[in-house]
């Protein structure tokens, strides 16, 4: 299979370069499965339920959140009727949407997409290794899912290599997302599973981390809030990686990172 993972969808800036770029992309490259991280699709934080449905129908077949999950508060319903719509799983029980599912993939493949909450430097949540370990006991690679994506919402590249480490062997890729840096560490761990510490985000890069630079500057400068964060408004860079898993195992065969117009370094996938 061949699976594109895209981050985190900064405002309108990385809507408008999903809805451009991602359906020519999944036909220039033939991609079987699309997962966006869509946790700041929405204004810079959040996801309504319009901007959900223009990524789908731009071609995601799943759509991953973060700390940001619950800011537009109409996502508190509509998450429950979305069942490509994923929220952290390691959210407090009784917490509205789901934290893993298993959609069919255009090959007519069994994907799992768990989405997890990193604990260091963030607030607190549960404990997402064993949270991760659950979804992944319950529906094992190989046996009911052809592959496994694993999205972790993270501060600390640390916490996303434990993680990598810890389900080595068991998921197609575990894949950073929250800092909107992408990294350049992409590889297959010992056990066969793709690693990247973060995709970075699809925004405006002329920015600071996807927000016009006035006000984080003017903060970081004199301590002072004047205004309010706004998202920066040019053209986007789509990030990602994308990989290939064994047709026998689902395990990662080959992992490459994607960056697709806007003002970084172009990377596009060799097959």
């Amino acid at each position: 299979m061949k699976l594109l993972f895209l981050g985190d969808v900064m405002g309108k800036a990385g809507r408008e370069a999903i809805i451009e770029r991602l359906p020519e992309l999944i036909e220039d490259f033939s991609f079987d499965f699309v997962v966006v991280n869509g946790e700041n699709a929405s204004h810079g934080r959040g996801l309504i339920e319009g901007h959900f449905k223009a990524i789908v129908e731009a071609g995601a077949d799943v759509v991953t959140l973060g700390d940001h999950a619950f800011d537009q508060r109409e996502t508190l319903s509509f998450i429950e009727r979305e069942p490509s719509l994923v929220r952290p799983i390691n959210f407090m029980d009784g917490t509205p949407g789901r934290g893993a599912t298993l959609i069919t993939g255009r090959n007519g493949h069994q994907v799992l997409v768990i989405n997890a909450l990193g604990r260091v430097f963030m607030n607190p949540v549960e404990d997402p290794f064993g949270a991760v370990e659950k979804a992944i006991a319950d529906c094992p690679l190989g046996e009911v899912a052809d592959a496994i994506i694993v999205d972790f919402h993270v501060e600390a590249t640390s916490e996303i290599q434990a993680m990598g480490h810890f389900v080595d062997g068991r998921a197609s890729l575990v894949v950073g997302t929250h800092t909107h840096i992408p990294t350049s560490d992409q590889r297959i761990l010992n056990g066969g599973t793709g690693l990247m510490s973060d995709a970075g985000m699809c925004g405006d890069y002329n920015s600071v981390i996807g927000m016009e630079i006035e006000e984080p500057l003017n903060r970081f400068t004199t301590g002072l809030v004047t205004g309010r964060f706004t998202p920066a408004a040019g053209e986007a860079t789509l990030c990602g990686v994308v990989i290939e898993t064994d047709p026998k195992t689902g395990l990662c065969s080959s992992i490459e990172p994607l960056r697709v117009g806007g003002s970084l370094s172009q990377a596009l996938p060799v097959f």
